[in-house]
């Protein structure tokens, strides 16, 4: 009978509306069941996914939350395989809480509220409005094992969007906040009387909803630094800073064209207008333009997959197919949004090969960003015609670790002459009051580096640096964040010194961009707890074994012939590029042919004609091209993106 009063109230409110496409008994029934196995539990704060799902989930009637295509882009489906869905069943996470608990346990209930503020924000709120202080066990309740679901971002208190931070969130019980989306004047306006009946809440339109204020609270956090005897220092550290980091790049702007919200990446919008709900035909009149979907993309594959091959024992509500989708889109975000690396080729004589890779990031943050455990590095690879390694940095090991890292933590470099024992790592190390490495989040007091890359526009005298700043970046590395002393790049430059000792012939280089996101080295301090739930993740995780992700990659051939020989150069500048046109330099080598792709294969133009020099032009759309370019020393691709 609940289900037959929302449709009365309904119908009572909205007369002048056309008939529903479904019938009364058939929107109670698919309300019902929309939400399969999500919860669909209330409290006085908060309602479930499944509530929610109960209208922008599956339409069977493929009018709502579809596209022409058939794909279904419903905010439910497309949600419930992602890392902010299973946020409070990550058993990284809950190792994590437990092993900063099992080193302060008087911190204890303090460390929960933190850490369960972005993770079970639904549990631990409620608890906190019904006075009670949230505990790790109350994670058995559904809506607190809801993740981070619609009402924790939706329901965020608009005032104080963007102005809080470390998960202290404050929530509206009764209103949920979505986008602006009227517009122009006369627009179709918000239709709010099915949700405010169904749900108990009232949609409405802000435009914070579209901006990246809406990730801030989360997405920045600050702890307060204990020392190794647990007492508080009164100092602080940001363990992430992925929303200051946006503040202090190139996208943070008025600009319309160079503008770019988190939302514009992680929540990609369709190429057509959506219906929104499903149940009621006259929304068919106004689809949401734009519409953003609900893909919360980032670059955690690993954990993706873990979780996959696990979905029964940690009971999550998703299936194989959700992650296979959020895997899929997860590794071309990482493949094609991410990173571009160049090899740029400088002077080779018989005793040395000289090289530059130059890695552009192309985030709206550092990269990595987010959790501290996060690290990229370069793998360098030089073969000789026999197929011999002469050179190899970056090596991954059988254990998942980087070959010739230091114990404690790699340096930075700008300039590798010995493959086996220098790697360049991007990380951020944290340091303890001590000086000394650390991966307790307490008892992190400084950085003792971050060479994590820098996103386009991002300079030390931002207002806000204090919360990402370099560290162990030598003042002697001019190229790091710079081209032409020129802050603010988005890029680094690494030098690499082959030594050749006499040998001529053909040198095939390989240079990848290689991520982890749970990497050995930042579990070791953890798994060496003896704890049920750190041993249980730690079983999980050797069983499914942290390979890396290829982010970007390079090649580049050069030919040895004698003493003082020089050649092996190709360069393709600018890029990224802002006014679409690159210019190829083969140097000593003739360009034959270049032929213009999208990602996706197709062939936009061909350039023909024999010059080692070229200028060619990308398409009007902002994205990223391949280069099929013939040389009279080979064909090589090149990943160019126009901004």
């Amino acid at each position: 009978m609940a289900g037959a009063a929302v449709i009365i109230l309904f119908g009572a409110a909205e007369k002048n509306k056309p008939m529903n496409y479904h019938s009364e008994s058939e929107i109670i029934q698919f309300m019902q069941m929309q939400g399969g196995n999500l919860p669909d539990g209330t409290s006085d704060m908060f309602i479930g996914s499944g509530k929610c799902a109960g209208c922008h989930g599956i339409d069977p009637m493929e009018i709502a939350n579809v596209l022409s295509t058939g794909e279904n882009v419903s905010p439910a489906e497309n949600w419930r395989a992602t890392m902010m869905a299973n946020s409070s069943k990550d058993p990284f996470w809950r190792a994590k809480v437990a092993h900063e608990v099992s080193v302060n346990p008087a911190h204890g209930e303090v460390i929960v509220q933190v850490c369960t503020s972005c993770h079970a924000p639904l549990g631990r709120f409620e608890a906190a409005h019904d006075g009670v202080m949230f505990t790790m066990d109350m994670l058995s309740d559904s809506l607190a094992n809801d993740g981070v679901s619609c009402m924790a971002c939706h329901s965020q208190q608009i005032e104080t969007m963007g102005n809080v931070f470390s998960g202290e969130l404050t929530y509206n019980a009764d209103t949920i906040w979505g986008p602006v989306f009227q517009i122009n004047e006369g627009d179709f306006p918000m239709f709010s009387s099915a949700m405010t009946s169904f749900v108990g809440v009232e949609p409405v339109p802000h435009v914070k909803m579209m901006k990246s204020e809406a990730c801030a609270g989360c997405h920045t956090l600050r702890t307060h630094t204990v020392d190794l005897n647990g007492n508080l220092t009164g100092n602080s550290f940001f363990e992430q800073a992925t929303y200051h980091e946006w503040l202090n790049s190139a996208y943070n702007t008025s600009d319309p064209v160079q503008n770019k919200e988190c939302q514009h990446c992680h929540m990609p919008e369709t190429n057509e207008p959506i219906v929104v709900a499903s149940g009621y035909s006259f929304l068919a009149e106004a689809p949401r333009v734009p519409y953003r979907q609900h893909w919360f993309v980032g670059g955690n594959t690993f954990m993706l997959n873990l979780m996959k091959n696990r979905i029964n024992e940690l009971g999550i509500t998703a299936t194989e197919e959700h992650f296979n989708t959020v895997i899929e889109r997860t590794t071309d975000m990482l493949q094609t949004q991410t990173a571009i690396l160049e090899i740029i080729e400088g002077a080779v004589d018989s005793d040395t090969a000289r090289y530059t890779v130059r890695i552009t990031n192309l985030t709206g943050h550092k990269f990595p960003s987010g959790y501290p455990s996060r690290r990229a590095y370069i793998e360098f690879v030089a073969t000789n015609d026999d197929g011999d390694v002469i050179f190899h940095s970056g090596k991954l090991m059988p254990n998942f670790e980087v070959q010739g890292q230091n114990p404690t933590y790699e340096p930075h470099y700008d300039l590798i002459t010995d493959g086996a024992n220098q790697v360049q790592i991007y990380e951020m190390v944290m340091g303890d009051v001590n000086g000394n490495e650390t991966t307790v989040l307490e008892r992190a007091d400084h950085p003792l580096k971050d060479n994590r890359l820098a996103p386009l526009g991002f300079t030390v005298n931002h207002a806000s640096y204090d919360t990402m700043r370099i560290a162990g970046v030598p003042t002697t590395d001019l190229n790091f964040n710079r081209i032409n002393a020129q802050e603010g790049s988005g890029t680094d430059d690494v030098r690499y010194h082959i030594p050749l000792n006499g040998a001529t012939g053909n040198i095939h280089i390989t240079a990848r961009l290689m991520y982890q996101s749970v990497p050995p080295k930042w579990n070791a301090e953890m798994f060496a707890v003896d704890h049920p739930v750190i041993n249980a993740f730690e079983q999980m995780y050797w069983q499914e074994g942290a390979v890396p992700v290829q982010v970007a990659m390079d090649e580049a051939n050069t030919l040895v012939a004698g003493m003082n020989e020089i050649k092996g150069f190709f360069h393709v500048s600018p890029n990224p590029t802002i006014n679409g046109t690159v210019t190829l330099d083969a140097g000593n080598d003739e360009l034959l042919q270049i032929k213009i792709y999208t990602l996706d294969g197709r062939l936009i133009r061909t350039y023909e004609g024999t010059s080692n020099k070229r200028n060619v032009q990308l398409p009007e759309t902002a994205g990223t091209y391949l280069l099929d370019v013939t040389t009279s020393r080979g064909r090589r691709v090149e990943k160019v993106l126009r901004r």
